[in-house]
């Protein structure tokens, strides 16, 4: 039986994940965590085979997480489930160590696989993921400013569209006020926007941050 973490901090997209797997008949939930926080300690006490991972969680940054649960326990197989399907999001998890991507939408149908796949060592994209990691790989990305942002400046600059004020931002990332004014600075910088309705403006025109958002 493939040992499985589930990492979401909605109970009913937990609840529906657990479902599918233990219907499958080949896998064994182990833990489930609501929080980001929570996990380094949880995969330590559950030993999961494999984490199902939402990248946007309360507490710690999905990819964030992934390097550094990838630095402490190298053998973990992580597969990134989220609603997040733009390319940004989907070229980082890799680059931080996932070994799968899956979005929300296409869980109900591809789950048991992606799992299957990765437990045995496999890296896997659904099709539609597949065309835009290709598409990520086209021309210079230092042609895009927005690929020159951090991991934790994509973050702050994906709240600040959505609205959230820095108090709330500083929160759920467990950071201070003055820590976020501080990442907010240097997207700005490094985007070359003079203030926040550029940065919008710039997320609607490149799509950046769509699935599941009210820009």
């Amino acid at each position: 039986m493939t040992r499985v973490m589930i990492a979401d901090d909605h109970a009913v997209v937990r609840n529906g994940l657990k479902h599918i797997l233990e219907r499958a008949g080949e896998f064994d939930v182990v833990g489930e965590a609501a929080d980001g926080a929570q996990i380094p300690m949880m995969v330590k006490d559950c030993a999961p085979n494999v984490l199902l991972l939402d990248l946007s969680m309360p507490g710690r940054s999905g990819l964030e997480l992934i390097r550094r649960l990838r630095e402490a326990y190298p053998a973990l197989r992580i597969l990134v489930l989220t609603i997040h399907s733009e390319e940004q999001y989907i070229v980082r998890a890799f680059q931080a160590g996932a070994a799968g991507y899956l979005t929300k939408e296409s869980a109900a149908e591809e789950l048991v696989t992606a799992v299957s796949h990765v437990a045995t060592g496999g890296t896997y994209v659904g099709l539609s993921i597949a065309e835009k990691l290709a598409s990520s790989f086209q021309g210079n990305s230092d042609e895009v400013p927005h690929r020159r942002l951090s991991n934790r400046e994509l973050e702050v600059y994906r709240r600040l569209v959505r609205g959230e004020p820095l108090t709330n931002i500083a929160l759920a990332l467990c950071v201070s006020p003055k820590t976020v004014s501080t990442y907010k600075m240097r997207l700005m910088e490094k985007m070359q926007m003079p203030n926040e309705v550029q940065l919008v403006r710039y997320a609607l025109r490149h799509h950046l941050f769509e699935e599941g958002e009210n820009l």
